[in-house]
């Protein structure tokens, strides 16, 4: 039995709840432990036995890629039957498909890319293996579609036209919102940024650069963002901030919480398990900003774990989020925090600047006169501000 199985852990009561949303994916506590270095180091779960363990430790969802859950190129008769035996286990356990995906990335046809590939067969057969895995999201109730465009990118910047490369993905995106739409699917979509890896150059390898390409497809309102901690901080970003844009700009579709080293390939750690001050801070911005979406868990366990160890993981990315929360809280009900905020200005941004345009406001502007030396003596304070979250942190 797990530590935290036995009720030894702590006192505490951070116990998951449905209304946490919190989800994993197949390929997440299930990897099997692989790496470019050597082979798998745990066998693989079966998905109705991935759904109940999720049960058990009080995880609400769970998300898929097509081939996690159903084998490529096998008779429709056995791929239906199984997805009949995980719809089952979803019913039987209350588990929630959270999310769905299309694994356009393993398979050797991919290895020029799916939607962008240079072979047109290829970037068809990518929408058509796409379109079928819609049908099964909607048939299990999954609200939202994620779109890691792995593949799509480049080594050498000679082999393929950027420009074309971007205009077969909106081309590709166009057509699976037509889909969705024609259908009357209740779906939206979520593009996951990545800079690099496994492609040397990846289209779409940031928050920003996802976003502007959102404005350019034919339907923006159905396509937002599924940012990723690892992702952006490969790309040495704050996903903090990047994740406050999205926010901003109502594009939060769907999160993937992990963890990264800076400077390193895409680790997938457990949430919380190394930059525990961004993570603070991202709890707290999803918690405070009405974020009704599942807390979505891509990481995976370390690759000497196994057994009740893959486990372990799991609660602790959902255990560590909930300890987040309860700080942020705390965090947010210091009155010493409320005095710090007000002393380096922090409620002053809320207030607007100018207000619209005028020609009056714009003339009164012009004439109000300031005091330059005396805004450049002013101190904010942010030393103190910030030595009051890292005790917060720290429990001091």
């Amino acid at each position: 039995m797990p530590l935290w199985a036995s009720g030894d852990w702590m006192s505490d009561d951070l116990t998951p709840k449905p209304e946490h949303k919190f989800a994993f994916g197949l390929w997440t506590i299930g990897h099997p432990g692989r790496d470019p270095f050597g082979d798998s180091t745990r066998p693989p779960i079966d998905p109705v036995d991935f759904i109940r363990g999720l049960a058990d430790i009080g995880a609400w969802g769970v998300s898929f890629h097509d081939d996690d859950l159903m084998t490529f190129g096998a008779p429709e008769s056995q791929r239906r039957a199984e997805l009949d035996r995980f719809k089952k286990g979803l019913e039987e356990t209350g588990i929630v498909c959270s999310m769905a995906t299309t694994n356009l990335f393993w398979h050797p046809m991919f290895k020029d890319g799916a939607f962008t590939s240079n072979d047109r067969d290829v970037r068809r057969l990518a929408i058509q293996k796409t379109l079928r895995n819609l049908d099964v999201a909607a048939e299990l109730g999954a609200p939202t579609y994620v779109l890691w465009g792995g593949r799509e990118g480049v080594e050498s910047a000679a082999s393929k036209e950027p420009g074309d490369a971007l205009s077969r993905y909106k081309e590709a995106m166009d057509f699976l919102c037509g889909y969705v739409v024609d259908k009357g699917y209740n779906i939206r979509f979520a593009i996951e940024p990545k800079p690099n890896e496994p492609r040397g150059d990846t289209f779409l390898p940031t928050i920003g650069h996802a976003m502007a390409f959102i404005e350019m497809l034919e339907y923006p309102e159905l396509v937002g963002l599924n940012p990723e901690v690892a992702h952006e901080t490969m790309a040495g970003l704050s996903f903090y901030q990047g994740v406050a844009q999205a926010l901003w700009q109502k594009k939060l579709f769907h999160i993937d919480l992990n963890d990264q080293k800076i400077g390193r390939y895409d680790q997938d750690l457990r949430f919380g398990s190394e930059g525990i001050k961004d993570d603070f801070f991202l709890v707290r911005l999803l918690e405070n900003s009405g974020y009704d979406g599942p807390k979505h868990f891509d990481a995976r366990p370390y690759r000497n774990e196994g057994g009740d160890g893959i486990w372990d993981f799991a609660r602790g990315c959902m255990r560590t989020y909930l300890a987040l929360a309860a700080k942020a809280r705390e965090f947010d009900q210091d009155p010493r925090v409320t005095k710090a905020m007000a002393n380096a200005g922090v409620p002053e941004l809320a207030v607007p600047t100018v207000g619209p345009y005028t020609t009056a406001s714009a003339a009164a502007l012009l004439n109000e006169s300031f005091d330059p030396q005396s805004l450049a003596t002013r101190g904010y304070g942010n030393e103190a501000l910030d030595q009051l979250v890292i005790d917060r942190i720290l429990g001091i």
